[in-house]
């Protein structure tokens, strides 16, 4: 064989090779790297509770932003403040403009203790931006169970008084108000990141 056409063919197939490749990362770099929700993707119930200074919050107002929306309590000793710090974390790598376009918003799953002021007092220590709630066991209870909250109290002696068991997980909204994946708390900071930037894009 020619060496010249040798060497052509085996260029073209290395050519060829690193475009396959190319292809794969960047089609495995556009997929969420969460817990994606399927399509149609499903919408977010809708829910109103109270913010610090008394006024209702009502989650369809910030439709037309991209939600990350946490549960869980102030006087939570590990899972709650590392979640939220994380979460401040990744959105400190977006831009100006994209940060924006994001909204954190807070539930408790403890109103026994948590009031709205504390709440909102918990948050700010983390990111001033973010949105604390509270509201009646009633009310939050719905809201628990609409979003598949667990939530046990357990009479455990400690500093903090009884710890709350609950489920741990950041729900990603989209713009249009449809759950889009969730993250469990052991989620990089990185794919809290790449996904938050993803749904920013495709919205």
């Amino acid at each position: 064989m020619d060496k010249k056409l040798f060497a052509a063919g085996l260029s073209a197939s290395i050519l060829i090779g690193l475009v396959a490749l190319g292809a794969v990362y960047f089609s495995r770099s556009a997929e969420l790297r969460g817990t994606a929700y399927g399509e149609p993707y499903p919408p977010a119930g809708d829910f109103a509770l109270t913010r610090f200074d008394g006024t209702r919050f009502q989650l369809s107002e910030i439709r037309g932003k991209v939600v990350l929306l946490f549960f869980g309590y102030t006087a939570c000793p590990d899972v709650c403040p590392t979640t939220l710090a994380k979460i401040n974390l990744a959105l400190s790598e977006l831009g100006p403009e994209q940060a924006q376009e994001v909204q954190v918003v807070f539930v408790t799953v403890d109103p026994a203790r948590d009031d709205p002021a504390r709440v909102q007092d918990y948050v700010d220590h983390f990111n001033p931006g973010f949105i604390g709630l509270s509201g009646t066991e009633p009310e939050l209870a719905k809201v628990w169970n609409d979003y598949g909250i667990y939530r046990e109290i357990v009479d455990e002696a400690s500093a903090a008084g009884y710890v709350v068991n609950h489920t741990a997980r950041v729900t990603l909204i989209d713009r249009q108000g449809n759950l889009r994946v969730s993250f469990g708390t052991d989620a990089p900071v990185d794919d809290i990141l790449h996904d938050v930037k993803l749904v920013l894009k495709q919205d």
